[in-house]
């Protein structure tokens, strides 16, 4: 099916599923511990062995010697892959870090070998019996030395100029009457998310399976496809659930190549999980970047001059944090200009983490816009209604499908009672604590792609749709069902929902904030097919034919969906294809971000007391799980403002903290009661659901909305995060 003008009225609109609080489906199976994760599957394959990888003991050079001996004695030592039987591995096409070090060490815990066993505590004791010798080599391992040599980057993370302009920056912001010209770093941070990568891979000749954890099945087969260098069409993922990902994985890591490597080597099924002291050098994490704002405005409070340039840093051949995304879209001003540039950094690969570019590059923006409103003795979210848009700013002749930004950021000073707010800061106390109030806004595209679904209609009347979605804890399962339900008239109970597959048909998967819309749309698609073949079957006219309540209605006709199939199961396959409306306007999600804090006055101790999100993204497909996104996007953007850093040895060239212990974030204590709430509106332009996703726009704007209020409330500005008290203890305002 394709989609190529905007979505007029059809069965989603109904909302009689679709659109309502239901649980999750696997809610159940989660908190009762009988979700089956990746490294839990039992009984898939025989004589199952374990894998444990050693990562390299330095950050940049040279394997001189590898010495497995001792650890091939070991007791129940299978064998042990490195460069030397392995074969020759490739790179995948998001990834460019080397999944297996040959003779060149690229980052510290690059994997240099896998041990296999009969156990893990086998493979684990003979990983310490491999003895490897490196010649070290000087490496580049911090971003700030870097700033005055890095080149532009020849490429954004996900698309994009790597520079815009638009009218005549420079002129505009010498001329402006009020600026800000500020540097704002935001750190290394790590997806940490609760499940470790892993993965059990087994070979049938030459055909390979993987049960892992992955987001993305279409990229994960192609990757692991050029990593191995076999085709694409030989591999099948299996992914059913998924213990977090937020972007750490997007496709193909270590686990899952070296997985099936062992495999291979030694001719059985292979169960590799990477330990969690591994996991922060091993694999991807949100690159560290340094970030200039320059604003222009006039005294009335309009922007003339919009400026926004980056560095970030990554291994060889890497991508860029695009953090000009939110820049280039989210305020006007006639001139314009974002630049963002790459340094190339010894340190593991910098890769897409939960809204990638637009988290950290509104982490700057946002406090800028703070710091311009009070140049301007203006209020900040009346300055940010000043400044708004209805079309794209670099390209005016581009309409916002829909833009209720304005609304979001009146509704939330109105929920929240932002008219209270003291404009001095360290005005406001309750006994040892300074309290102060913040807001930001809050941006994030919504893409969309090429969906597919099939749909088994049975004699019982039962549905079964099959999809290579997943589910990272987000409910797709649950939305797959809902979109199904409403449009063959039956109850969510009859359907089922499969996923996690790559056998099934393809979706984008799990990322970018497009898994929502894109297989829901895939699925309208298969459904719309499915009521034309039951249609026929019945001898209706499909066009004139209604599915209610589990019936199918044509005239004065009623019968059962499950006639229809009463002879013989009814299968249809079909996608959602999209046309030229993503060109034709510019769509994207909107928010508004308002915080409280309470900072006491000796200690500098930060505390979080109220946190409001009002969110615009299309139909919200089921309110429960969207603001189950939206507070946990919340409560990871308390962990970005407040304590979230990897601490990186520019000595050495390692992430230190490379643990839960060390590398801290939000638990329940550091996170109050959170609220969301969302705008109605559809946009009819983004597919017939008409829904977007919502998942990375909670995270957009919270930290700085809690910047700006830590701001508030001591008069001290941090433009440095994490927002910690050793960067203004110093200076807060003395109290008797």
């Amino acid at each position: 099916m394709k989609f190529d003008a905007l979505a007029g009225p059809n069965p989603v609109d109904r909302l009689t599923v679709v659109g309502q609080p239901h649980d999750r489906f696997e809610a159940k199976l989660k908190t009762t511990g009988t979700a089956t994760y990746a490294y839990e599957h039992h009984g898939i394959a025989p004589n199952i062995c374990y894998g444990y990888i050693l990562g390299a003991g330095i950050s940049k050079g040279r394997i001189k010697a590898i010495d497995t001996r001792q650890a091939e004695a070991a007791p129940g030592v299978l064998g042990v892959v490195t460069y030397r039987n392995a074969g020759p591995l490739g790179t995948g096409k998001f990834y460019v870090q080397h999944m297996l070090a040959s003779l060149d060490v690229d980052h510290y815990h690059q994997p240099v070998a896998v041990v296999v066993a009969e156990t893990f505590e086998q493979a684990r004791a003979a990983a310490s019996l491999v003895r490897i010798d490196y010649v070290r080599s000087a490496g580049r391992f911090d971003l700030g030395a870097q700033l005055t040599s890095a080149p532009t980057a020849p490429q954004m993370a996900f698309g994009g100029p790597t520079e815009t302009h638009v009218g005549n920056f420079e002129r505009a912001y010498s001329e402006a009457e009020f600026k800000v010209d500020e540097t704002y770093t935001v750190p290394d941070q790590a997806h940490a998310m609760m499940e470790p990568h892993a993965t059990i891979a087994s070979w049938d000749g030459d055909n390979l399976t993987c049960w892992t954890s992955i987001q993305q099945m279409n990229w994960g087969t192609r990757d692991l496809g050029l990593i191995l260098g076999i085709p694409r069409e030989n591999v099948r993922l299996v992914s059913t659930f998924i213990g977090g990902g937020f972007g750490g994985k997007g496709t193909v890591q270590s686990d899952l190549v070296l997985a099936a490597v062992a495999a291979k080597v030694v001719r059985r099924p292979v169960k590799v999980a990477l330990q969690r002291p591994i996991m922060f050098n091993n694999t991807i994490h949100r690159p560290k970047t340094i970030q200039r704002i320059r604003l222009g405005a006039t005294r009335d409070g309009r922007l003339t001059a919009v400026g926004h340039e980056s560095l970030s840093g990554n291994l060889a051949g890497g991508r860029t944090e695009p953090t000009t995304l939110s820049t280039r879209m989210l305020y006007a001003g006639e001139n314009r200009m974002t630049r963002v540039r790459l340094a190339t950094l010894d340190l593991a690969e910098g890769n897409a983490m939960r809204a990638p570019g637009e988290a950290p590059g509104l982490m700057a923006l946002e406090i800028a816009m703070d710091e311009m409103a009070e140049k301007l003795r203006m209020d900040p979210v009346t300055f940010r209604i000043l400044n708004d848009t209805k079309v794209d700013p670099e390209n005016p002749d581009r309409p916002f499908s829909s833009r209720p930004f304005v609304e979001c950021l009146r509704t939330g000073a109105e929920r929240f009672g932002w008219s209270a707010r003291n404009a001095q800061p360290s005005q406001v106390r309750e006994g040892h604590w300074f309290v102060g109030l913040g807001m930001a806004s809050a941006i994030r595209g919504a893409p969309i792609a090429r969906a597919g679904a099939r749909v088994r209609l049975d004699r019982n009347g039962l549905l079964t749709v099959e999809t290579d979605m997943t589910d990272i804890g987000t409910g797709s399962y649950t939305i797959v069902q809902q979109t199904a339900a409403e449009m063959m008239g039956v109850p969510i109970d009859r359907v089922v929902a499969k996923l996690g597959d790559s056998s099934f048909p393809e979706t984008p998967g799990s990322g970018g904030q497009q898994g929502a819309a894109s297989v829901t749309a895939g699925v309208y698609a298969a459904c719309m097919k499915l009521r034309q073949v039951v249609a026929q079957r019945l001898g209706f006219i499909a066009s004139e034919t209604e599915f209610v309540a589990g019936e199918v209605r044509f005239g004065n006709r009623n019968v059962s969906l499950a006639r229809a199939a009463a002879d013989s199961d009814i299968v249809v396959e079909d996608s959602m294809e999209f046309g030229e409306l993503s060109r034709q306007f510019a769509i994207q999600t909107f928010g508004a971000h308002f915080a409280e804090v309470a900072v006491n006055a000796f200690t500098g101790e930060i505390r979080v007391r109220r946190m409001l999100a009002v969110c615009a993204a299309g139909r919200i497909l089921n309110p429960k799980t969207a603001r189950s996104q939206v507070i946990g996007g919340m409560t990871m953007g308390v962990g970005a403002a407040l304590m979230e850093e990897m601490a990186v040895d520019t000595r050495q060239g390692f992430f230190v903290n490379h643990d839960l212990a060390g590398y801290e974030v939000p638990v329940h204590a550091d996170v109050p009661h959170l609220d969301a709430v969302f705008i109605d509106e559809v946009d009819p332009a983004i597919s017939p659901v008409k829904a977007k996703g919502v998942g990375e726009l909670g995270l957009t704007g919270v930290a700085p909305a809690l910047a700006n209020a830590v701001y508030n409330a001591t008069g001290v500005r941090v433009r440095q995060y994490p927002v910690t008290l050793d960067k203004f203890l110093d200076q807060l305002p003395v109290v008797s």
